[in-house]
């Protein structure tokens, strides 16, 4: 009976061992806890000052070269080139003949409508004078004058296709596509060559909506290529698009002037800077500072050890700067490097 009391008495005393030593666990845990909760660590960062600073609007873009102006050399009758006056590459002037359309057809034809002309004029003449001495009627004396005019149109038909199978350049430029050889037979409206006047070029650029209210008619531009590293050309504005196209740009024409035509080719990318944009003072941010994306921008402030998190309303970007016009003022700080490690409140320590 006295094994059994010391039994139970033992089971007890483990019981209560156990009981405290699960007790004596949780309360070292709760410190634990509490003075992780107290002990925040602080991530560190590096900032930049918001600057207020004077800044100049001025837009620079990638553009294309393109022709001043492109007009096309075309048939105006049907026939076979019988005369090509131009090669690719000459040089022609407004006026000049390009090519003769063989006319030998129409020549002939000519001639039999000038006689047959000359039959019905004599024959009017005489029924006119016969009319006077009622020797002939008013009716067949008009049915004469009739033929006459229809045959003088005639004339005057082939008259003008004989003077139209002489094809002239429709402008001053350089022949930059030729596409009929001699002995060719052309139909009436077929392109033979292509003119482009090199005596100036133009810049063709795409500015964004933002853009293109800055710009204006006769604005100045500077031109560089990658081409010639060393020479500045320039321009003035010339065309600005009143409508956007499917992708919201407005296309934007650029005039250069070309001293030598070798220099700009068709084709070639520029840089272009339109210059006397506005200037205005304003607020400027490391590009670096931005949070979020760009459509919805959001930076960290530091206020007194700690961050807090705004949404800031951007403007233009230059030169790895970007324009903050709402939420920020001179002298705040930005957190521009471990932003993926905070959130709204987190402690910071800035790195220099």
């Amino acid at each position: 009976m006295k094994g059994k009391y010391i039994a139970i008495g033992s089971i007890i005393i483990i019981c209560g061992l156990i009981a405290y030593k699960l007790a004596a666990n949780k309360e070292e845990l709760d410190t634990r806890k509490n003075q992780t909760t107290v002990s925040e660590v602080s991530i560190p960062v590096k900032v930049a000052t918001v600057k207020d600073s004077l800044l100049e609007f001025n837009i620079t873009k990638t553009g294309t070269i393109i022709p001043f102006t492109e007009a096309k050399a075309l048939a105006p009758v049907s026939g076979t080139l019988k005369n090509i006056r131009f090669s690719l590459g000459s040089n022609v002037t407004k006026g000049q003949v390009l090519a003769l359309v063989d006319d030998r057809t129409e020549q002939l034809d000519l001639q039999k409508a000038e006689r047959n002309a000359a039959k019905l004029k004599s024959d009017l003449n005489t029924y006119t004078e016969l009319l006077s001495g009622k020797a002939a009627t008013r009716e067949k004396v008009d049915e004469i004058k009739a033929n006459y005019q229809d045959a003088m149109t005639q004339v005057n038909v082939i008259r003008k296709n004989i003077s139209d199978a002489t094809i002239k350049a429709p402008a001053s430029g350089m022949i930059s596509i030729k596409q009929v050889e001699e002995g060719m037979y052309v139909n009436s409206g077929n392109e033979i060559a292509t003119i482009v006047d090199i005596s100036k070029t133009k810049a063709r650029v795409f500015l964004s909506e933002n853009e293109v209210y800055q710009v204006r008619k006769g604005q100045s531009v500077e031109i560089t290529t990658d081409v010639y590293p060393n020479i500045t050309f320039k321009g003035t504005v010339d065309f600005i698009s009143p409508q956007a196209d499917e992708t919201r740009s407005y296309q934007t024409e650029i005039v250069i002037e070309n001293q030598s035509y070798s220099l700009l080719r068709s084709g070639t990318y520029v840089n272009l800077k339109f210059l006397g944009g506005k200037s205005e003072k304003t607020l400027l941010i490391p590009r670096e500072a931005i949070a979020s994306s760009i459509k919805n921008p959001s930076v960290f402030v530091v206020t007194g050890g700690k961050v807090e998190k705004k949404d800031i309303k951007i403007g233009i970007e230059t030169g790895g700067l970007i324009q903050v016009i709402s939420s920020l003022k001179a002298t705040d700080k930005v957190v521009v490097s471990g932003q993926i490690n905070l959130k709204n409140g987190s402690k910071i320590k800035i790195n220099h």
